[in-house]
């Protein structure tokens, strides 16, 4: 069993060096302040920096490093590590042993950097610790006593190597208008491409962002739903960047003032990966975003996706129906497609027939028809929905009501007997009802054809490695909105700790959270007198429903989220709650 670490306090008061009084008073100034409790010890002026840097050693057992010593700063060798690096973080790179980096560092907290700097080297780091004002002054002073530091090396040689870089600038020097090589397969920026995606799948990213910046292209992974800055890359290679995966992915590389659309497939360790992809004309360049598409993340079963039992009973009840709407609510990207998509895996049976209408088709099903909308050449979801129902199927998906036209052609097929399921854009379930109202399709059409509406959201899940008891009692905050009493949180409540299997963020993975509502005699006839949302809501309360909020509850007590997770998701106004 792992030691528990000492807390930094209680090891400067062990030495002598501050006293108990003072090291309560540190921690409180640093609870109020925000700040680490080594800052706010030092900026009260109970220690210096020095005697925290070294408590910090020992703390985390690692070896303190003295730059003023007598002979340690000639030991210093700037030439291992980029020189944007060394200024950028104030890390300075000692020795090197094979392919062990010993490197001194001033926070031993900064996982992350350390995570960065071991990929974007390409090199395990023996981290050392030495205080920041030192590691400061050092190159303040221009390292006058170590070697000469290195050429500068652009921040683009995160992602390639130094032979790739070398080819990339011998290019650029040749003429700074023409672009690099994009098609031959040997390219740098093949190579160069070929590696952002690869990476992406292997980080578990659900998107690529590659966003041109005034004097840089920085590159992003969506994580869980969470946007994380992997690198910034030179701008010199924007156009080359640009332009191979707009011909990865079959787009027209010439055009560069209209959004255009494409996909990208490449094999990510033995396996084909589908990427689609979005180029969108911005101020500095055009933005291009790769979603990954993961076909096993629809093949997961639906209790992992996040159903509770009785709203899993009720989800497969509904959708074994012969006939009748059911729509799943939500933002963009919470979801609602992969639920939909796994409800047409349990139904893809050769007694039924089932079409699709989606724009565009992001998971390919053996047995199902799937057709791509082509505005351009007529082929609309409303033409694609009057030609379905003339092919008899058992079961329709439409990727979304997104009008009148679309949702009156869905509400007269579940009419004549086809179980249609859809998306629409609402925050909540019973706001289903009145948006398709506002649309302009009559009342008693909703009323009468409308089986069931889900809202639901994706919340990300603690590691399971790492997650483990809250140091200290819950935010009071946070249980008053997530509906829990001290009582039932204790013990249960766990928090984010962050391990190499979580990239230090304390979550890994997401499930989703639902509010089913299933219509009933009260819920149609209030819909069919068009009445207030409120009113709708109240009647779907009180026939069971169970909000999105009290589903996150569920899942914080079990142990696989934690309240503010829950919060921030299903939207809850935190400015307005009354102070604890």
């Amino acid at each position: 069993m792992a030691r528990s670490r000492k807390k930094l306090g209680d090891i400067l008061v062990d030495w002598g060096v501050i006293t108990k009084d003072q090291a309560d008073k540190a921690a409180q100034a640093a609870q109020a302040s925000g700040k680490r409790l080594g800052d706010a010890i030092v900026d009260s002026g109970y220690a210096k920096d020095t005697d925290v840097a070294k408590a910090l050693a020992n703390q985390f057992g690692m070896e303190y490093v003295d730059l003023e010593a007598s002979g340690v700063a000639s030991k210093v060798n700037l030439k291992l590590v980029p020189d944007d690096v060394v200024k950028k973080y104030h890390v300075l790179p000692m020795s090197k042993d094979g392919n062990r980096l010993h490197l001194v560092i001033h926070d031993p907290m900064d996982l992350e950097l350390l995570d960065m700097l071991r990929f974007r080297l390409n090199v395990d780091i023996e981290p050392k610790l030495a205080p920041r004002s030192q590691i400061k002054r050092f190159l303040d002073g221009g390292g006058s006593s170590g070697p000469a530091p290195a050429k500068a090396v652009d921040p683009g040689a995160s992602l390639v190597t130094e032979s790739i870089d070398r080819t990339i600038d011998r290019s650029v020097d040749k003429s700074m208008d023409k672009s690099i090589d994009i098609s031959s397969e040997e390219a740098p920026i093949v190579r160069l491409c070929n590696r952002i995606l690869s990476e992406a799948v292997r980080m578990r990213a659900s998107d690529v962002h590659v966003e041109p910046m005034a004097d840089r292209v920085r590159l992003r992974y969506r994580i869980d739903g969470v946007c994380i800055e992997r690198d910034n890359l030179p701008k010199r290679m924007q156009n080359s960047m640009l332009s191979r995966f707009k011909l990865m992915s079959g787009m027209n590389i010439a055009e560069k003032r209209a959004p255009q659309d494409g996909r990208i497939k490449l094999e990510v360790d033995t396996a084909m990966v589908d990427f689609r992809v979005s180029a969108c004309p911005a101020y500095h360049g055009e933005s291009v975003v790769c979603r990954i598409l993961r076909p096993d993340s629809v093949r997961i079963g639906l209790e992992n996706i996040g159903f509770e039992p009785d709203n899993l009973q009720v989800f497969n009840r509904i959708i074994r129906r012969p006939n009748g709407i059911f729509l799943v609510t939500g933002p963009t990207g919470s979801g609602k497609t992969t639920t939909l998509y796994s409800a047409l895996d349990i139904l893809n049976r050769p007694d039924k027939k089932i079409i699709t209408a989606e724009d565009p088709i992001e998971y390919q099903f053996n047995g199902i028809n799937q057709c791509q909308v082509r505005d351009n050449i007529g082929l609309t979801f409303p033409a694609i929905l009057r030609s379905m129902l003339r092919q008899a199927p058992n079961i329709i998906l439409v990727g979304e009501i997104r009008d009148k036209e679309v949702a009156e052609i869905a509400i007269q097929a579940a009419l004549t007997g086809h179980l249609v399921f859809s998306t629409l854009h609402t925050n909540d379930a019973p706001s289903a009802i009145t948006r398709l109202v506002d649309m302009g399709v009559k009342p008693f059409l909703v009323a009468s054809s409308i089986q069931a509406v889900m809202a639901q959201r994706l919340i990300r899940t603690l590691c399971k490695q790492c997650k483990g008891p809250l140091d200290e009692s819950p935010d009071p905050k946070y249980l008053q909105l997530t509906g829990i009493t001290p009582e039932e949180a204790a013990g249960k409540v766990l928090r984010p700790v962050g391990c190499a299997n979580c990239n230090n963020t304390g979550y890994r993975g997401r499930q989703a959270i639902f509010e089913m509502m299933v219509m009933n005699a009260t819920i149609r006839e209030l819909a069919f007198k068009m009445s207030p949302i409120t009113e709708i809501r109240r009647a779907a309360l009180a026939s069971g429903m169970r909000p999105l909020v009290m589903d996150g509850k569920i899942k914080i007590l079990k142990g696989a989220t934690t309240p503010d997770e829950i919060a921030r998701n299903t939207q809850v106004d935190l400015d307005n709650l009354p102070a604890a």
